[in-house]
């Protein structure tokens, strides 16, 4: 039976995720509890990212992708960092999402926290990549845990390989000197990962992110406020993109209550602005009409059919290409060793 079109949408896009999160639930605590979000990252995400091997990043991406694609989500733009398995991780994210059927935009994430060294495999890692015809863009950390060489290089690979740069940027106060050392490189064709502490114009695309942004306490972006085109991202907590836009729309309304849905409506659909494939893509919701000023307050909204590229890779909100029980169980199995390494640590 052909669907009624109220219950049809492009796919959607989740324009900044960490997949390699997707392992992070219920992880062992920090050694203390972070009180600042620079001690987050120090006692929890960096721990974390340096634990992770090939075979855990693969359970990780495939996992996250699956999530994503019960979600409705086809597009992922994703964010990478693993210290201590660079080489060939950008490979193992993007076979991992194709294999689930969902389309996926790689950069692993420079800086030079683990010195000069660290910092030159990273660039390479985008380098190859890309250089390889992997859909990818060049990936920075931030620009407080990078030197003015290594932005300048980044931002001179991009050029040359004709793609942007996906970094965060001003996501706390530690990062407020990002845009005078941005000025003069950031290119339109940038991502900028959160924005919460920008007040200086950059070129390039906004990741909003308001569920993690929140959960960090860093502060309410108020993305409302920027010229630049602002997309919805979910910053590795999952790839539920619907949901993302109902905390878009509540906080932006928690900041001004003329705002009404259909501003956190055209950010999620500026996620296409990265992967423009994804409005070819189709999504046959079990509610309709598809329309924000409903789904703002509608809950348990769930994908039945997803076609990618042309081809049916969810029915009857099962996945048509892989075993989703395989994944949780293998997923689970991964998430058992990263945190025997982080009890390690």
């Amino acid at each position: 039976m052909t669907p009624d079109p109220g219950h049809v949408t492009p796919g959607l896009v989740c324009a900044h995720h960490h997949l390699y999160s997707s392992l992070a639930r219920g992880m062992p605590p920090p050694p203390r509890t972070p009180r600042s979000f620079p001690e987050i990252l120090e006692l929890v995400w960096w721990r974390l990212d340096a634990a992770l091997d090939l075979e855990m990043i693969r359970w990780s991406a495939m996992l996250g992708a699956l999530e994503a694609l019960e979600s409705g989500t086809t597009a992922i733009v994703d964010h990478h960092e693993s210290p201590n398995a660079i080489e060939g991780s950008l490979d193992v994210i993007a076979s991992a999402c194709a294999e689930v059927g969902v389309r996926v935009v790689c950069a692993y994430g420079v800086t030079d926290r683990h010195g000069p060294e660290g910092a030159r495999r990273g660039l390479e890692e985008n380098r190859r990549f890309v250089a390889a015809g992997g859909r990818g863009l060049v990936g920075v950390h931030a620009a407080f845990t990078c030197s003015d060489e290594t932005l300048e290089a980044a931002a001179g690979l991009a050029q040359d390989r004709g793609v942007g740069v996906h970094m965060h940027v001003c996501e706390d106060l530690i990062d407020a000197d990002a845009p005078r050392r941005l000025k003069g490189i950031a290119g339109d064709a940038w991502l900028l990962a959160h924005g919460v502490h920008l007040d200086d114009e950059l070129p390039g695309v906004i990741a909003h992110n308001p569920r993690s942004n929140a959960n960090n306490a860093v502060g309410y972006a108020r993305p409302a406020r920027f010229a630049n085109p602002v997309a919805l991202g979910t910053d590795g907590i999952g790839g539920d993109m619907l949901e993302e836009f109902r905390l878009a729309h509540a906080l932006h309304r928690s900041a001004d209550v003329t705002a009404n849905p259909e501003a956190a409506w055209g950010w999620l659909e500026n996620g296409r602005r990265l992967v423009p494939e994804a409005a070819e893509d189709r999504v046959t919701w079990s509610y309709a009409p598809m329309d924000p000023w409903r789904l703002a307050y509608t809950t348990d909204v769930r994908p039945l059919e997803v076609v990618v590229g042309g081809r049916t890779v969810l029915v009857d909100g099962a996945p048509t290409l892989v075993d989703p029980v395989e994944i949780r169980a293998r997923a689970a199995e991964q998430a058992v060793r990263l945190f025997r390494r982080l009890e390690e640590s």
